[in-house]
């Protein structure tokens, strides 16, 4: 019988001594990784949720080992990220444009060539879903839509100067990361099937709200507490049709394409 287990991370701020004096105070990161540790845990996943401070590079790298040491052919790891999305100079070449985008977890963000790393650990076969609901800077944008109301909300970006300030602070330390060879091969790498819903596209922001973020407050409302019937792309689709034009979720795969697994009714094991 096939298994699942989920980790679910929110964060509402960062560590300023890593980020150049900058918390990034957020509101509705926490709310958020909690509503999807109660989706993954009506569905039988083991779940493990992650808090700000206990949102560290070391407690992520670990958790997602552990899923990659437990899941065999035919699993599924679930993964959501709220909170700020940044982006670093690409070292290694592998970004048209010339960026890296990361997750902001608590002491350190998280490059998604190292992401990829630690995908390419998962044994062949198994599902790996992951929602990520923040955003990189690279666009401005107007005011959003926040559940049909107009609103001038707060952004899951990293300020272009933050990122500069916090790169530059921490150089060392990310350009190893940034120029490490194997990394560059990591995506190339991913044996496991890969499918990622994310709450805005790569140039575009996401909201944060009072509750939720825009796109998972969406997401719960088209899952109607289990009662939505469909597949993946039909689960992108109806929550993109709620939200604003500002803010399209993307759809990606990466690893080896299953039309199996995109065929599924979401967060089925």
């Amino acid at each position: 019988m096939a298994k699942g287990m989920a980790l679910t991370i929110g964060l509402n701020s960062v560590d300023p001594a890593h980020y150049g004096g900058w918390s990034g105070n957020l509101v509705a990161c926490e709310e958020d990784a909690k509503d999807m540790a109660h989706i993954a845990k009506t569905k039988k996943f083991a779940v493990k949720t992650l808090f700000t401070k206990s949102a560290t590079r070391k407690q992520v790298f670990a958790e997602i080992e552990k899923a990659a040491q437990t899941l065999k052919s035919g699993d599924i790891f679930a993964m959501s990220f709220s909170g700020h999305g940044g982006q670093v100079p690409d070292l290694n070449s592998d970004e048209v444009d010339k960026k890296d985008e990361t997750m902001c977890l608590y002491d350190g963000e998280l490059i998604d060539d190292e992401l990829y790393g630690e995908f390419a650990k998962f044994a062949p076969g198994v599902r790996i879903l992951v929602f990520s609901d923040s955003c990189h800077s690279g666009t401005n944008v107007k005011a959003a839509y926040y559940r049909g109301r107009a609103a001038a909300p707060r952004y899951r970006n990293m300020p272009l100067d933050v990122e500069m300030k916090t790169y530059l602070q921490n150089q060392d330390f990310y350009d190893r990361i940034l120029k490490d060879p194997r990394l560059k091969a990591a995506q190339d790498a991913v044996k496991a099937s890969i499918l990622l819903i994310s709450g805005c596209q790569d140039n575009q922001l996401s909201a944060d709200g009072d509750s939720n973020g825009l796109f998972t407050g969406t997401l719960l409302a088209v899952w109607r507490n289990g009662k939505f019937k469909g597949d993946y792309k039909k689960f992108r689709n109806e929550i993109a049709n709620l939200m604003p034009p500002e803010q399209s979720p993307n759809y990606y795969r990466a690893g080896v394409t299953d039309k199996k697994f995109e065929k599924q009714t979401p967060f089925t094991i």
